[in-house]
């Protein structure tokens, strides 16, 4: 059945981890037909969960879709991850999706990744409804859960079913838009869902200003115009419903069902897009309408071992068909789709176009990158690409074997095309290959990957820090190279100053030679004879900066002077300059962010001053503490896994360069010395 673009619903479920987003999204399935009977995550049987390492660990790692088609509607379900080292899978769903539900654990609560992926979807500007699963276990507490979401989301969120029994007693649910089930609740149930369903006919008429003067002056509304402005509500992110449900047991699947339905944004309800002309001068406004333009967005890759790489694309504007011709405006190539498909799980379902609004995968486009805007010929433009958080952690790895080594670039690539939150560096100072990731757990699943997919091992070890090397004062020095034992002979004098620059002010070189003591020419010579010594400074070998060169005398010979003396006789003019100007050692600091429990605060201080951190500021949020900081990069190595240990996994972290600063004293010898022992056995 071909559908409409108004008649699509977009829409990713996210939550903290062990909600249970992938057995709701089974139990879609099954209600919406697409499945004969649902799977289970701990059996590795879930259309979500077909990767081997989601079979083997019992939970998402990867952004998975599906959809289903009811009364006329297709709905396509994006199941998130919820571990937060998978958070670019989301950030990849959020970019695709028109709506968002968010799941909360009913005895648990607003947990970490709760706040994290609720962040995600407000500054996406998605609508949202929150569900509160899992009603059926012992302990779960609708009401407190609800107020807690309240004070941390604020009161936008508003009930629309209140719960028919708890644990094991939980039966259903009553619609408190529509008052449905209500008159089925008994003592402080049915005052507290009466309670609640003012409270959301309040909210509704709040939402919409027309409305709230006509409640004001009757009392009440009409279902008619209740509805209305609920859906109106919702799509504006002025309201956002929260209803209680078991995924496990079944309870209110239908509900969720009919509420994706009614009450979601289509894409046309979600409206135009902006694009920029490929000359970025200029906007266009992109309409969702199947007979304009074709404009797409890549928003995920799959690097399958067999079928190749398979670009998943939602269609902004205008319709794909198979076997269109299309351009890349992003990279510039010129593609051509093959045969579209809709996506199971690992099923591909063939179709023979995508209209405006609806989500697709082709396969073997070839330079078609995750981010990227497809759009015909004749409508070049560019859409904004897709945004991943940086990576919070980094390992070296080495190939294990031979063999290893001459296929890990491809492999590395693959990994890194499919998932754009894992970095790889090739790094040139320290001559290591660096990865990096959003934490220890997506490195591990990353590294798992190359050895179950494509049979390659690696041995993972800390990355070197790439130091350097600086002076804190001023340093003068006269070299005098002569050579002279058999053939050509070789001569230079260079007399040289060297000074401290300002920190992050790399290196300048001055020429203060005067009446042609040392030729225009040579005292080019002198300046690659000082880049050169500068790649290894004196005190443990790592490169010099910020530093300023000047030569300012010096003395040649009518035959011997050339262009290698006066590289030799700068550089070693430099290393005694700089000897003499208080070398010291700099390491990178890092910013970083941490959120951590108010409750291990006192620990998370202490353990920032032990690793030379240095606290810059702090704020709460919703029982978590946001604590702003500077740290070596060193001691962040190191940091990473106690601060999980600290605070039993529930901290999390971002980090990005911020600066050099000098090594302390006793830190530096250390360095020096770790230096020059690998020197030694290294020779």
């Amino acid at each position: 059945m071909t559908v409409s673009t108004k008649d699509i619903r977009n829409v990713i479920f996210i939550s903290h981890a062990g909600v249970g987003k992938t057995t709701l999204v089974e139990n879609l399935l099954l209600k919406g037909g697409t499945i004969s009977k649902t799977g289970n995550v701990s059996e590795g049987t879930t259309v979500s969960d077909y990767n081997d390492d989601e079979k083997s660990r019992k939970n998402s790692i990867n952004l998975s879709m599906a959809s289903y088609e009811k009364a006329g509607v297709k709905v396509n379900l994006f199941d998130a991850p919820g571990f937060l080292d998978y958070i670019g899978e989301a950030v990849s769903g959020i970019n695709a999706a028109d709506a968002a539900v968010l799941m909360v654990h009913a005895v648990g609560g607003i947990q970490v990744g709760t706040t994290k992926f609720w962040k995600r979807v407000q500054k996406a500007g998605l609508p949202c409804m929150i569900v509160i699963n899992k009603m059926d276990k012992d302990n779960a507490n609708f009401t407190k859960v609800l107020e807690d979401i309240q004070k941390r989301f604020g009161k936008k969120c508003v009930a629309l079913c209140y719960p028919n029994g708890t644990g094991a007693t939980f039966s259903g649910m009553a619609n408190l838009l529509t008052k449905e089930g209500i008159d089925k609740l008994e003592g402080d149930d049915k005052t507290n869902a009466d309670l609640l369903s003012s409270d959301m006919v309040e909210g509704v008429a709040e939402s919409d200003d027309q409305l709230l003067e006509k409640y004001l002056e009757e009392g009440e509304l009409s279902p008619e115009d209740l509805n209305k402005a609920f859906r109106t509500g919702v799509i504006s992110g002025k309201i956002i419903p929260v209803i209680p449900m078991s995924a496990e047991k079944g309870v209110g699947v239908e509900a969720i069902m009919s509420f994706i339905q009614k009450y979601l944004p289509s894409p046309e309800d979600r409206g135009a897009v902006e694009a920029e002309t490929l000359q970025g001068d200029s906007t266009v406004t992109l309409e969702p309408k199947s007979d304009g333009a074709f404009v797409a967005k890549v928003f995920k890759t799959i690097s399958d071992p067999y079928a190749g790489q398979i670009s998943i694309f939602r269609v902004m504007s205008g319709t794909a068909r198979g076997n269109q011709a299309i351009r890349d405006t992003t990279s510039g190539s010129s593609e051509k789709f093959g045969q579209l498909v809709f996506l199971k799980g690992k099923d591909q379902i063939q179709t023979g176009s995508v209209v405006a609004g609806d989500i697709a995968a082709v396969s073997k486009l070839k330079d078609v990158h995750t981010g990227d805007t497809l759009s015909d010929d004749k409508n070049q433009v560019k859409l904004v690409p897709v945004v991943f958080p940086e990576p919070a952690i980094s390992y070296s790895i080495t190939p294990k074997s031979r063999s290893d080594e001459d296929k890990i670039s491809s492999v590395l690539g693959k990994l890194v095309e499919e998932d754009p939150t894992f970095q790889l560096l090739l790094d040139e100072e320290t001559h290591e290959i660096v990865v990096s990731g959003m934490g220890e757990m997506h490195i591990k699943t990353m590294l798992e990957r190359m050895k179950t997919r494509y049979g390659v091992e690696v041995v993972v070890g800390t990355p070197k820090v790439a130091y350097r090397e600086t002076i804190a004062d001023k340093g003068d020095s006269k070299y005098r190279h002569k050579k002279q034992s058999g053939g050509a002979g070789q001569f230079a004098e260079v007399w040289m100053r060297v000074e401290p620059l300002e920190r992050g002010k790399g290196f300048e070189f001055v020429d203060e030679v005067v009446g042609g003591a040392i030729p225009k020419q040579l005292v080019g010579s002198c300046e690659k004879g000082v880049v050169s010594a500068m790649k290894n400074g004196t005190i443990a070998g790592y490169p010099v900066t910020d530093v300023k060169v000047i030569v300012y005398d010096g003395k040649t010979h009518p035959v011997d002077s050339k262009d290698i003396a006066f590289q030799i006789a700068a550089a070693h003019a430099f290393r005694e300059s700089f000897e003499k100007a208080k070398p010291s050692l700099l390491e990178p600091v890092m910013n970083i962010e941490l959120t951590v429990p108010e409750e291990n605060m006192g620990d998370i201080a202490g353990s920032l001053s032990s690793r030379r951190g240095r606290v810059q500021g702090m704020d709460s949020e919703g029982g978590m503490q946001i604590v702003r900081a500077q740290i070596p990069l060193e001691e962040m190595y190191k940091y990473a896994n106690e601060l999980k240990s600290l605070t039993a996994g529930r901290a999390t972290y971002t980090m990005m360069f911020s600066h050099y600063d000098i090594v302390p004293g006793n830190v530096a010898q250390k360095i020096a010395s770790e230096s020059t022992k690998k020197k030694g056995v290294e020779e």
